[in-house]
């Protein structure tokens, strides 16, 4: 048996917006379900993101430490963002974040992994990159604003983020998840192994 997620898309009867924000919207919808009843459906429609595990010559990871407001922690994550534009090529978003949140360009570039980060209650999809042969960024650093302005960077190994992990201290969704797939990616065929960077992502359309 091959374990696949397949696309699938249950009739709508109904569809309204309750509220639109700045980036992301709430919907409802009511849908039909295999017994022929119909039962609404809240979630948060999300533009997509994208997410960069920027790996150095030292097997370091480049982190940055954030405070979250929904979950009122400050986090330590890996540099992240919005797809801005609708078909935007995901790997020109990367680019762009790596340089606008640490000042920093990958010559080689990977797809390490593709999630749904709440797919119960949000259609957000992310893209997870892995970058290499890093080196610092040319020009003036981005201004950063809101929670970014408080913002910190550190360089720290794979096995220190690992036990991180593993012991409950480390808990964005993208670090996590990039941080595993890229040691079972080492532990099975290897990084060199892995998608190239513009590979097809179905659940965010683009053209290269």
């Amino acid at each position: 048996m091959t374990i696949k997620d397949t696309p699938e898309e249950w009739e709508i009867r109904g569809s309204e917006t309750p509220f639109t924000g700045a980036k992301t919207s709430v919907r409802t919808d009511e849908v039909v379900m295999p017994d022929g009843s119909v039962a609404r459906r809240d979630y948060q429609v999300h533009p997509g993101s994208v997410a960069v595990l920027a790996l150095d010559a030292d097997d370091r990871v480049l982190v940055i430490r954030q405070y979250r407001h929904p979950v009122r922690e400050r986090l330590w994550e890996i540099p992240a963002g919005l797809l801005d534009v609708p078909g935007e090529n995901p790997l020109h978003a990367a680019r762009r974040e790596l340089y606008e949140e640490a000042h920093v360009k990958a010559e080689d570039w990977r797809v390490l992994t593709d999630v749904y980060t709440t797919p119960g209650g949000c259609d957000e999809a992310v893209r997870i990159f892995l970058a290499r042969d890093l080196s610092e960024a040319e020009g003036e650093r981005f201004a950063a604003e809101h929670e970014e302005t408080d913002m910190e960077l550190a360089r720290v190994t794979v096995e220190e983020l690992v036990q991180g992990v593993l012991a409950g201290d480390l808990h964005n969704n993208c670090l996590v998840v990039g941080v595993l797939s890229l040691v079972a990616a080492r532990g099975g065929p290897g990084l060199d192994a892995l998608r190239p960077a513009e590979a097809p992502w179905p659940a965010r359309p683009f053209e290269s």
